[in-house]
């Protein structure tokens, strides 16, 4: 993948590639699409251009730039999805909500758009519970986000609108885990959890197999919904 635009990290020790879909007119507001871990590939592409599509200004960085930039893996081809494995691995969250946070203050200085917003997908899906947790960003929306359950004890840093989408047969997030994230999170008076009872780990996935596509609408659709509320 080659990037038309980029981004300086926080530090100015460096600079990653955005993928940017830009809307017909004005945004009506700004969100930061997280990628899984198979890069900014044709799936976070495609879901950037229908954010645009629906008014929205999306951009997509590249959080696997440190070690292989400009990577796209399919999960559908298993060499690949060892591969995007492996990178979990290497993988610094801590680093990565730094990159993000670079991401928001890029749109919000130089592209005039005040209000942002995240959303997030499986190593994504953790980020954007991080930004709820680290980041002033408006709104945040995580899709079967891995390890949240470890990280609990942020969870009263949240001050802007969360909401998750759990699939109760993630291969990735334990019973226990999702159990965990209940208990903890239920009761925030700024967090909403959807369960999606059966559905595996991936299900809202623009292309290939692990796309549910009844779960993948019902999910989508409290995402727009969510957005158009606390975004425009």
């Amino acid at each position: 993948m080659e990037f038309a635009t980029s981004i300086p990290t926080l530090d100015n020790d460096g600079s990653f590639g955005v993928y940017v879909a830009r809307p017909e007119g004005a945004p009506k507001a700004a969100i930061v699409v997280i990628q899984e871990i198979f890069g900014v590939n044709a799936g976070i592409r495609d879901k950037c251009d229908l954010l645009a599509r629906d008014g929205y200004l999306a951009v997509a960085p590249d959080l696997f730039f440190r070690f292989s930039p400009g990577i796209e893996l399919d999960p559908d081809v298993e060499e690949e999805m060892q591969q995007a494995l492996d990178y979990f691995g290497k993988f610094d969250f801590d680093q990565a909500v730094k990159d993000l946070e670079a991401t928001v203050h890029w749109i919000r200085r130089e592209q005039g758009v005040p209000k942002v917003g995240c959303v997030g997908y499986c190593a994504g899906g953790r980020l954007a519970y991080m930004m709820a947790t680290r980041t002033d960003v408006d709104a945040s929306v995580g899709y079967y986000g891995v390890m949240i359950d470890q990280m609990l004890n942020e969870s009263h840093a949240i001050a802007k609108p969360l909401m998750l989408h759990v699939p109760t047969a993630d291969g990735f997030v334990s019973p226990e885990a999702q159990k965990a994230m209940h208990e903890g999170l239920d009761d925030h008076p700024r967090v909403t959890l959807h369960d999606y009872q059966g559905l595996d780990h991936g299900f809202a996935t623009q292309f290939g197999n692990r796309r549910d596509e009844e779960g993948a609408q019902l999910a989508d659709k409290r995402t727009a919904e969510f957005f158009a509320k606390h975004l425009a």
